[in-house]
């Protein structure tokens, strides 16, 4: 029997990284948001954010792309924000979206980080953020990731 651990630290924000996933639901997105993990046959590890953006980590299926899955997250989930009525001033998802591999020794360290974002981003903004989490996994720094 083949085993696949495919561990990737996703990053989605809201459109123009706008303050509308409201705290007191912000539950009920997660809940949704695994429940599409879950459809894709992939592992949702943890979950967790602030008002403009998410943080996934998923063990992804051998058989799912990263793209698709992220795809059907950013689609479904919007769709339901929007008709649930829980987020009146939700719009979208940025257009883009940042997806880092993890190492399995590492996945304990990236829940504890999701784990930790409200208070972590007492001190840093989500730009400075996204910008070290892309810088330190080796990719291009461009403003355009941003949206």
């Amino acid at each position: 029997m083949s085993k696949v651990v495919s561990l990737h630290h996703v990053v989605i924000n809201t459109k123009n990284r706008c303050m509308t996933i409201d705290v007191d639901h912000a539950e009920d997105m997660y809940r949704f948001i695994t429940s599409i993990v879950k459809r894709n046959n992939c592992f949702l590890c943890r979950i967790g954010g602030i008002e403009n953006h998410i943080h996934i980590l998923v063990d992804l299926a051998p058989t799912v792309s990263l793209s698709h899955l992220v795809w059907d997250i950013k689609r479904s989930s919007s769709d339901w924000a929007k008709k649930s009525g829980l987020f009146p001033d939700f719009v979208g998802w940025g257009k883009e979206y940042g997806a880092f591999s993890v190492s399995s020794s590492h996945r304990d360290a990236v829940i504890q980080y999701i784990i930790s974002q409200p208070v972590h981003h007492n001190r840093v903004t989500f730009e400075d953020e996204y910008r070290r989490l892309a810088e330190r996994n080796g990719a291009d720094w461009d403003e355009r990731m941003l949206t």
